[in-house]
């Protein structure tokens, strides 16, 4: 069980280094669009938030179901999805996103090592289980998090451009 429960230790954290990062973001700069194809750092909040529930699903069929299959979940991807998550307030989004996390660590935190060894179908990645998912929550978080920051404080030049 090497290395869970200090991932579930960064999982159990990001709920307030979440909050502190957002109390430090001026409202006005909530919004702005850096550029074409750019989330707003409110949408990197809110998709954060609105992701929470379907981890929560996935932990939870890890409990449940002996090798459960998984469909790739892409925002945007569907013809009636926007392109962008749709805002929620600053506030909201942090309680959202803070209790399903809860929810998150608590049912964790009940799994067995059976359970961590699990493994799952998902068709984005060749390996999947458990331990994977929850490593790639935090990695999650905390990618949103820099994009978030970098968003608000790295100037045109040296701005991360996606292609």
């Amino acid at each position: 069980m090497e290395g869970i429960r200090e991932v579930l230790e960064g999982m159990k954290k990001t709920p307030t280094i979440l909050a502190e990062l957002v109390k430090s973001i001026p409202e006005e700069k909530m919004d702005v669009r850096r550029g074409e194809g750019f989330w707003t750092i409110a949408e990197h909040l809110s998709h954060l938030a609105q992701v929470q529930p379907m981890l929560l699903d996935r932990f939870d069929r890890f409990m449940k179901e002996e090798r459960p299959e998984f469909v790739p979940y892409l925002p945007g991807s569907d013809d009636d999805e926007p392109d962008t998550p749709a805002c929620m307030s600053a506030a909201d989004a942090l309680s959202q996103f803070a209790d399903y996390r809860n929810k998150q660590v608590v049912l964790l935190e009940g799994a067995d090592g059976i359970t961590w060894q699990k493994t799952a179908i998902h068709p984005e990645y060749k390996n999947y289980s458990l331990r994977i998912l929850t490593r790639h929550t935090l990695m999650h978080d905390y990618w949103h998090m820099y994009r978030m920051e970098e968003l608000w404080l790295t100037r045109d030049a040296y701005l991360t451009k996606w292609e």
